[in-house]
């Protein structure tokens, strides 16, 4: 298994450098770190009183990592999870927040654990994740990164700016889907036939 650090710095390598896209309500972001992020955690790097986009183009790739780790991975607990979890739940949490635990503990339901979906690990959540794995090991972690992949698709259908993020100009997946099919087993990878026919009511 990967450590926990050459996780974070695959997400960083994933998440690329600045950009400032308007359709992103995450607003300014490098590395994957949003203006929102820096702001919350008081990285005022250039000292000059505020957190703004300048502070988020000073931010580097080593910053990223260390920001990653302990607010997206010490932070909510990922640690108790089963490892072979780690990297997915790890990478979701850097791209979703709390609706990364949020996805594991509605299929923790779906699967028949009394868990409540409230985005917070905890004792009764690790119970329920570690059972399940241990009943089916693969099948768990593909099954955590297809309600990823529902996620993206669901957030896509509600809000036709985010659609860019899931289809490309030419139609074919886009960033969140492969992200999310990176940590799926290739049979369950979407054909573009599949795909196609998915996002056909987005025009």
């Amino acid at each position: 298994m990967q450590s926990v650090r050459d996780i974070a710095k695959s997400i960083v390598a994933r998440e690329g450098g600045f950009v400032n896209d308007p359709d992103d309500p995450g607003g300014a972001t490098n590395f994957g770190v949003t203006i929102h992020t820096m702001r919350r955690l008081g990285l005022d790097l250039d000292r000059d009183g505020d957190v703004d986009v300048r502070d988020v183009r000073q931010l580097s790739r080593s910053d990223a990592v260390e920001i990653f780790i302990q607010h997206y991975f010490e932070g909510p607990m990922i640690s108790g999870l089963p490892e072979a979890l780690h990297a997915s739940v790890f990478d979701m949490y850097v791209n979703a927040g709390a609706n990364a635990v949020k996805i594991l503990q509605q299929l923790l339901r779906e699967m028949g654990f009394d868990v409540a979906v409230d985005g917070a690990l905890g004792p009764q959540s690790f119970a329920a994740a570690h059972a399940a794995y241990a009943k089916a090991p693969q099948q768990m972690v593909d099954a955590y990164g297809i309600a990823r992949r529902n996620y993206y698709f669901r957030l896509a259908d509600r809000r036709a700016a985010s659609r860019k993020y899931a289809r490309t100009r030419a139609g074919g997946k886009g960033g969140w889907i492969t992200r999310a099919e990176e940590f799926i087993a290739p049979k369950y990878h979407l054909s573009q036939t599949e795909f196609s026919k998915r996002v056909a009511s987005w025009g």
